[in-house]
């Protein structure tokens, strides 16, 4: 009886002991990133910009390839992780990428943009992209790299090397990533973002800087302590380069219902989802203006497949600026959600003397 005890509290502890040891192996090899790392802007050629000439910028967050009309996400209340197909993520690309090129845009911001990820077949998607727009720049940033995310259970997002991409027809003096201030406690930090900004210095005729912004915000903390830590420390940043006479533009998916739209004009019979924020009314620094679409939602949630007319829908991807760039006009394109569940905005820009 006593040898019959023992190996029952022997194969107890096992999986205890791996999960220890799991847990151990993800502590040792978590990414801690210093609060801003220099990058490099691969195929760095091309010209500097011009005061009082449009300046063309598209913002898309492609949902690493993944996140199709038919894919849900079980952070937003579904169940999967990753992309149903590796031909399918392929398509997700190909056709995404085929809008891109169409547009010949001066300027394209993507997130999510999967380096080698279980969940999008281990694509390196920022190489495909730099390829397909070879007369681009390109810059990378990242901001989510975890050796293993055991959740879902039943099939696990698995290993993600993912982040922020900036390609760009003018020439980059310099580029950085600056990591955004706020983590969740441990061990739940292990498996979670580290979210960033990166940033892209372009010489500007008349000696200033045009100082351009892809960012990508949380969404998901609860209580919202870490997205006010983020905003407060972009808005300083912003403010401080403002102040240096620079240009700036920001832009990307906040994760926050941008000012000056309202998701209740979009026709949806889903109740709005838990990670909906609007940002707050402080944020946006004094003469600063946003650009976006009120007309065309961004963003869907994931609880399930889309549906037009019962996914809720808002806008939360658009432009910020400081206030020597006048905004000539700022529109998102309905693609219908089909190969992200983001829509794309596209923005023209004027730099003013």
């Amino acid at each position: 009886m006593k040898r019959l005890v023992a190996r029952f509290f022997i194969l107890l502890s096992i999986p205890i002991v791996l999960f220890i040891a799991f847990l151990v192996y993800m502590s040792i090899t978590d990414v801690n990133p210093e609060p801003i790392i220099p990058l490099t802007t691969e195929a760095n050629e091309g010209s500097i910009a011009q005061i009082n000439t449009p300046i063309s910028i598209i913002t898309f967050n492609i949902g690493y390839g993944g996140l199709d009309q038919a894919q849900d996400f079980f952070m937003d209340g579904g169940t999967m992780s990753r992309s149903s197909s590796e031909d399918q993520t392929w398509t997700n690309l190909e056709q995404m990428g085929k809008f891109l090129h169409e547009q010949n845009s001066d300027l394209i911001f993507l997130q999510e943009v999967d380096i080698k990820s279980s969940r999008s077949f281990h694509i390196d998607q920022k190489e495909y992209f730099s390829n397909l727009l070879s007369d681009y720049s390109s810059t990378f940033g990242m901001n989510y790299q975890v050796k293993w995310v055991p959740v879902p259970v039943t099939k696990p997002m698995g290993a993600v090397h993912s982040g922020v991409v900036t390609l760009s027809k003018f020439f980059t003096d310099s580029s950085s990533r600056y990591q955004l201030p706020g983590k969740e406690k441990w061990p739940v930090q292990l498996f979670e973002l580290d979210r960033c900004f990166i940033e892209n210095r372009v010489p500007v005729e008349n000696g200033k800087e045009l100082v351009l912004v892809n960012v990508h915000l949380s969404a998901y903390d609860e209580g919202g302590l870490i997205r006010k830590q983020q905003l407060d420390f972009l808005k300083e940043y912003m403010i401080e380069e403002y102040e240096r006479g620079n240009y700036l533009i920001v832009g990307g998916d906040w994760n926050h219902v941008i000012p000056g739209t309202d998701q209740s004009v979009f026709e949806t019979t889903e109740d709005t989802p838990f990670w909906v924020q609007s940002l707050p009314g402080d944020f946006t620094p004094e003469g600063f203006t946003w650009g976006s679409d009120i007309t065309v939602p961004t963003v869907r949630n994931n609880a399930f497949a889309y549906q037009p007319g019962v996914n809720f829908v808002s806008v939360i991807d658009g432009f910020l600026v400081s206030p020597n760039v006048e905004i000539a006009e700022v529109y998102a394109v309905d693609l219908g959600f089909e190969h992200s569940d983001h829509n794309p905005v596209l923005g023209i820009f004027i730099l003013m003397e």
